[in-house]
């Protein structure tokens, strides 16, 4: 081919490359055309219905802020906080970690005005990433956990919102990481693969494997942690990520050099490397460059692993990575420990020790001394703007704070006097109510017709010469007796002791029936009686009217029956049965009497049961039922009591 002809084919091959450059840049620019358009008529506010048709060119900065500076020509908060949150991702995957916050912040501004819950908490998280990628542990745990605080308070939320929880459950995870909290940082990771896995987001899935890995790395689970990074892999190879891969590359890589396997772990840094300087994310090519030098290092490769280590450590400076400057030094020590430099290799091991404590107090105190700073500049602010006014200015300023602060101090402190004398005294009053009832309680129980009824039945015993009987039931009646004044010293008693009371009580009350009475008690095998509280003396005036109202006036077979059982979930059930005349007719007999017997017992325990379920979330209940047969004849009655406790008691 002569150089003529050759000329011609060169600007001809030009002219069709131009040709189809700009066709294709045309057919691009026409659908970004016919999107905008779109989306500018319908104006979405959902996040995933912006992103759906914006995510193609999300990473396009040119296209990002055209569109961020037409949304606010539009009012449009909704796409102006899409496209601003898309910038700050942008800036901060090429270490421009200060645009990248202001960006993120704006983002979050606009969310807020929009009143869009969406955007506000991408943003928060957005904010959080950046400054963990900066190794600012305080500020970017703050972002994460009000976007998940945000996230957790909406009721049903949106899938958008799912992953955004996510996301920060998995940055909160990384975060725990940076401060060595690995068991943490993998409780977090797994919460975020629950959710990542229902919707089936491989990026989340990969992201999340990929962090699982690190932590099992840091416990010295080097075969787990390989098969986590392999998964990271193969997902990120299913999305195409190229930042995806330079991690995993770089993740495997570590795991080879620890394990030994050096030129596996060459080969495949290298490759990280490659893609790293390819796509111009800073940070990652400062870490391969440290992992490069590593394994040269390994290889006794000295001399080109310390050029790949400076040049860790110059990027690491340049954009302010912690981490790397600090994994840098300590491989600069073991190069210059290798060349028998030992004072060099002792001034950079001692670099790397000074500077990874530093970065640990800056993690640790970084939000403190940052509202330290702002107060101060606060002070000094002050201070200025002071110096302006007159000495008569100033003070007349000062007088009148003075004024303020002890009118605010007098009056918090009068307030408080007055609350804790409304306090006191409504406490008293509870006290006194509690004292009343317990003293009523006793009167009742020490029933002087009670008391009356079974001394003479004692000692009709005694006449009839029945010595046995008198000095069992006399045992009975001291024991009564002295359970009944102890009781009223408890406010609370175990249902077992309280069962006890009320056997010896039937046994007494029996004699005057001549132990007609069946008396029975069922307890349900699942229910430890013994655990559980009940206020003391609480069946007693069940049983008294039982006897007086119910058993009395009847003949024949007489029968109560005390049943404990659980019918409702953090209550006990306690019924009491009798088989007597039921409550109708035994008010007609007692109207008919002249010396009518009333009964506090009921009202007082109502009182008391009241007082008792205070100290719990569910209230006591009780009730009172007739129970008929099917022509309406009665059959006696029925008391439930239904009694709450503590679920584990049961």
């Amino acid at each position: 081919m002569t150089p003529t002809k050759h000329i011609i084919y060169l600007i001809f091959s030009i002219s069709f490359f131009l040709l189809i450059s700009e066709t294709l840049f045309s057919q691009s620019k026409d659908n970004y055309d016919i999107v905008e358009k779109h989306l500018f008529f319908k104006k979405p506010k959902q996040y995933h219905i912006i992103d759906s048709l914006l995510s193609k060119h999300s990473k396009d900065s040119i296209r990002m802020k055209a569109l961020a500076k037409r949304a606010k020509t539009k009012n449009y908060l909704e796409a102006e906080s899409y496209a601003k949150n898309a910038l700050g991702i942008i800036y901060r995957n090429i270490s421009l970690y200060e645009k990248a916050i202001n960006a993120h912040i704006e983002a979050r501004n606009l969310a807020q005005k929009a009143e869009n819950k969406e955007l506000e908490i991408i943003s928060l998280n957005m904010l959080g990433v950046a400054y963990r990628r900066m190794d600012l542990v305080k500020p970017a745990l703050d972002y994460h956990k009000k976007a998940l605080d945000i996230a957790n308070s909406i009721k049903n939320p949106s899938n958008t919102i799912k992953h955004s929880i996510a996301v920060s459950q998995n940055s909160m995870g990384n975060i725990y990481l940076a401060i060595n909290q690995y068991d943490l940082a993998i409780g977090q990771f797994n919460k975020s693969l629950k959710y990542e896995k229902v919707s089936n987001n491989k990026l989340g899935l990969a992201i999340n494997y990929q962090n699982i890995g690190y932590a099992k790395e840091a416990k010295g689970q080097l075969e787990e942690a390989l098969k986590d990074y392999e998964t990271s892999l193969n997902y990120n190879n299913e999305i195409d990520s190229e930042i995806g891969r330079v991690i995993c590359y770089n993740s495997i890589g570590k795991i080879y050099i620890k394990q030994g396997k050096l030129q596996e772990a060459l080969s495949i840094i290298k490759e990280a490397l490659n893609k790293a300087l390819t796509i111009g994310d800073q940070y990652y090519i400062a870490s391969s460059y440290n992992l490069l030098g590593w394994t040269q290092i390994e290889l006794n490769n000295i001399e080109t692993a310390e050029k790949n280590i400076n040049k860790a450590l110059i990027l690491g400076q340049q954009y302010n990575l912690k981490s790397n400057i600090a994994e840098a030094y300590k491989h600069l020590s073991k190069i210059y420990e290798k060349k028998k430099s030992y004072k060099l290799a002792m001034t950079f091991y001692k670099n790397h020790i000074d500077y990874k404590e530093s970065i640990s107090n800056e993690r640790n105190l970084q939000y403190v001394n940052d509202v330290i700073v702002q107060y101060e500049n606060e002070i000094k602010n002050s201070q200025i703007k002071s110096l302006a006014y007159e000495n008569e200015l100033v003070k007349s300023k000062l007088e009148r704070n003075q004024r303020i602060f002890w009118f605010t101090l007098t009056s918090l402190i009068t307030l408080a006097i007055i609350i804790v004398s409304l306090y006191r005294n409504h406490q008293l009053q509870h006290e006194k109510q509690i004292l009343t009832l317990e003293q009523d309680m006793l009167r009742n129980q020490m029933n002087p017709h009670f008391i009356f009824n079974t001394l003479n039945s004692i000692k009709l015993y005694i006449i009839n010469n029945e010595k046995e009987n008198a000095v069992y039931y006399l045992n009975k009646f001291s024991k009564l007796i002295r359970k009944i004044l102890v009781a009223s010293t408890e406010k609370e008693i175990s249902l077992e002791e309280e069962l006890n009371t009320m056997k010896l009580y039937m046994n007494i009350e029996n004699i005057r029936f001549s132990n007609e009475i069946n008396f029975k008690i069922k307890i349900n095998d699942n229910i430890n009686i013994s655990k559980i509280k009940v206020p003391s003396m609480v069946l007693q005036p069940f049983l008294e009217n039982a006897i007086w109202h119910g058993l009395s006036a009847k003949k024949g077979h007489k029968e109560i029956c005390i049943k404990v059982d659980k019918k409702l979930d953090n209550h006990i059930t306690i019924s009491i049965r009798d088989n007597g005349i039921g409550r109708k007719a035994s008010t007609e007999i007692n109207n008919k009497k002249s010396l009518k017997r009333k009964s506090m017992g009921i009202d007082l325990i109502k009182a008391r049961l009241e007082n008792f379920s205070s100290n719990f979330e569910n209230k006591c209940r009780l009730y009172i039922k007739d129970i008929m047969d099917e022509k309406g004849n009665p059959l006696g009655t029925k008391v439930i009591i239904n009694i709450p406790t503590q679920k584990h008691l049961l």
